[in-house]
């Protein structure tokens, strides 16, 4: 059973980790058992707590976004309608990237999801991915090509777009099938999407939009589809809690999202690589001490 300053923390800690690039799942996994927090974390309980807070970070990008997905919508109407995606067609070409992107993740995360979970769920494990999540992020701001790096930042919504829409849909299948590998606690979503768009060529900020586009609707899908088990009678005590941490991951979402993209028009992913390696490494410590 969570009390109510456990869901406010694991709320606000879920509504950042899942943006920032240092794997909200990772966190949830690692906490409880940092603060000695007596939880059943494969409870039904807990996880329909994880449920409600996803679902609210979903919704809470949705609506940041509120303007592309208006325009995308009417993009991929336009295609449909015409048949064809127009070369001009910025928001054609985003929509059916965003499509393409999302079905690998969506169809690994039905088939693998509870099997990777069981494997990887310990503390121990999350900790020792948090590392290796660490030295991915190092890897990827390394690796990246130099045309990249001194690529122009754009002002607008719009002009990001764009530069997101010249993506291959090649490289959109890479980047939706890297999202999957969050699902090992300790590796992260946006963090595993964002490699895979700055190795595609896009700077920091578009890697991150295109990241936070892309999650909304695995993350928003994953979680609908559970939504019944949040209103099943056995949870009823249950609810008030999940509004609170649902809240809670919303409000952290919302402003962990307007931080990161503008942290990225100046910024890399050197921080979040620094914290998860170095992280990682005292939370395995830890845990190895608390058994």
């Amino acid at each position: 059973m969570i009390n109510m300053i456990q869901a406010v923390i694991m709320g606000l800690l879920q509504g950042i980790t899942e943006l920032f690039p240092i794997s909200s799942l990772g966190h949830s996994v690692i906490l409880p058992k940092l603060f000695a927090w007596n939880l059943d974390q494969k409870a039904p309980e807990f996880l329909n707590f994880l449920i409600a807070t996803h679902l609210a970070t979903a919704v809470v990008l949705f609506f940041f976004f509120l303007r592309d997905w208006i325009e995308i919508a009417k993009g991929l109407g336009r295609s449909i309608r015409d048949r064809k995606v127009a070369p001009s067609d910025t928001y054609a070409k985003l929509g059916w990237l965003l499509v393409i992107g999302t079905i690998p993740a969506g169809i690994i995360g039905l088939v693998l999801e509870k099997p990777i979970r069981n494997l990887f769920g310990s503390p121990l494990v999350a900790a020792a991915f948090l590392m290796i999540n660490g030295i991915v992020l190092f890897a990827a701001e390394r690796l990246r090509t130099r045309e990249s790096r001194r690529s122009a930042r754009p002002v607008t919504a719009t002009a990001s777009d764009a530069e997101i829409a010249t993506l291959s849909w090649k490289r959109a299948l890479v980047i939706g099938t890297a999202q999957a590998s969050a699902l090992i606690p300790g590796v992260s979503r946006s963090g595993s999407s964002m490699v895979g768009g700055l190795l595609s060529g896009l700077n920091n900020e578009n890697a991150a939009r295109f990241s936070f586009l892309l999650a909304t609707p695995i993350i928003g899908a994953a979680a609908l589809l559970k939504l019944p088990e949040l209103f099943a009678p056995s949870m009823a005590d249950e609810r008030g809690v999940f509004l609170v941490g649902a809240l809670c991951a919303g409000v952290a979402a919302w402003f962990a999202t307007k931080f990161l993209l503008r942290f990225f028009e100046t910024k890399t992913l050197m921080p979040f690589a620094i914290y998860c390696v170095l992280g990682g490494a005292i939370y395995f410590v830890l845990m190895l001490f608390m058994g």
